[in-house]
């Protein structure tokens, strides 16, 4: 049996037509169930007269026990003219005090927004940040240029350590995984090109096919895409988390540029590796193509480079690395804005990592059209 010390006990009484509620015992969140039932039918009761509430014997008293009480009080107070209440313990007529009245009620919300709204609000919601990501992408490209000292105002260069470091991250320890990449799609594009330039008997043509799309277009596109899905990534997780734990705050309170410490060390190794790895990723994808070519079709290896000095020059080489920079760039800002937008959160900075891929992505399949587009009009 529990002690009744540790049980909330309820008495009313009504000597000379006097309402009296004594309350003893512990009125906490584990011990009111039993008398809410009670209090609700108590807070029903319309009596006439004065009424006293004796919460002297009430022990132990925490925020559920001191609402049901405060309940009560509202409840007689809105019917009776005199309502009067004992002396309690130290505290708990403060937390009593402390509480409202009643519950706010919640309100409906009937106004719907129209048709109109809810079409156009997130197509005007997403312009606005568009631009507002504009801006913030020509801060970052413009605190970059205006100097790549890390101490505002002293000029102390940059730092070719940062820069190795991001290089081996960004580019070294990339190879691997782009060369694979780059050798399973050459030799896809080599085996699909081969079997379909078969029913013209012109199955050779196949090395200038892997060749032209390889140099001007595939190669830097896919590394693009592969390094903004890797190193976009790590450089917003880099960003965000060093916003969220304040370390981007700390380095302007020190008097230092943060986009000359951490985001100008990235935009020049990624500026740097990306024309390197689709130099990489050439190599492998002619490489795979070699092989299923001469396994597939029986191209020998001296055929398949005689044919492949006949049908590409050095327009083609160029047209495809002169866009790796410009993409690096794209992927380097992309991934700095959205850093930089990070919030207290791990669910900001997982929103903005993949915001970040995402954009990127999307930016780098959009600059290689414009620049086919421009080689095209000038028949580069």
């Amino acid at each position: 049996m529990p002690d009744a010390a540790d049980t909330a006990g309820l008495n009313i009484d009504y000597p000379g037509g006097e309402l009296t509620v004594r309350m003893t015992g512990a009125w906490l969140n584990t011990t009111i169930s039993d008398i809410d039932t009670q209090m609700k039918e108590l807070e029903r009761t319309q009596l006439s007269g004065a009424a006293r509430i004796d919460i002297s014997g009430i022990t132990k008293l925490d925020t559920a026990g001191a609402w049901l009480i405060r309940r009560l009080l509202t409840a007689l107070q809105s019917g009776r003219g005199d309502i009067s209440v004992s002396e309690a313990r130290p505290g708990m007529s403060e937390l009593i005090a402390a509480l409202p009245e009643a519950l706010p009620v919640p309100q409906e919300h009937t106004n719907k927004p129209s048709l109109f709204v809810r079409i156009f609000e997130p197509i005007g919601a997403t312009v606005a940040g568009l631009w507002v990501d504009a801006i913030n992408s020509m801060h970052i490209i413009g605190s970059a240029v205006r100097g790549a000292q890390l101490k505002l105002g002293r000029g102390s260069g940059l730092s070719p350590a940062s820069v190795f470091t991001q290089l081996e991250n960004m580019g070294v320890n990339a190879v691997p995984i782009i060369a694979l990449m780059s050798f399973l799609i050459g030799a896809i594009i080599a085996q699909q090109g081969a079997f379909q330039l078969r029913y013209f008997g012109a199955e050779v043509f196949v090395v200038d096919l892997v060749g032209i799309l390889q140099l001007r277009e595939i190669g830097v596109l896919l590394t693009a895409i592969m390094v903004a899905g890797r190193s976009g990534s790590a450089i917003t997780a880099e960003i965000g988390s060093m916003k969220m734990r304040e370390e981007i705050d700390a380095l302007q309170v020190m008097g230092l540029n943060p986009v000359g410490v951490l985001v100008l060390p990235r935009l020049v190794a990624l500026v740097i590796a990306l024309p390197l790895l689709s130099v990489v990723a050439n190599f492998a994808a002619l490489g795979g193509a070699a092989v299923v070519a001469n396994i597939y079709s029986g191209i020998t290896y001296e055929v398949f480079l005689s044919r492949l000095q006949q049908a590409i020059d050095m327009s083609t080489v160029v047209s495809g690395l002169l866009k790796a920079p410009f993409m690096a760039i794209i992927i380097g800002v992309v991934a700095a804005v959205e850093g930089m937008k990070v919030g207290g959160s791990a669910e900001s900075l997982g929103r903005h990592v993949t915001g970040s891929v995402v954009r990127a992505i999307f930016v780098v399949i959009l600059v290689d059209g414009l620049f086919a587009m421009f080689y095209a009009a000038i028949d580069f």
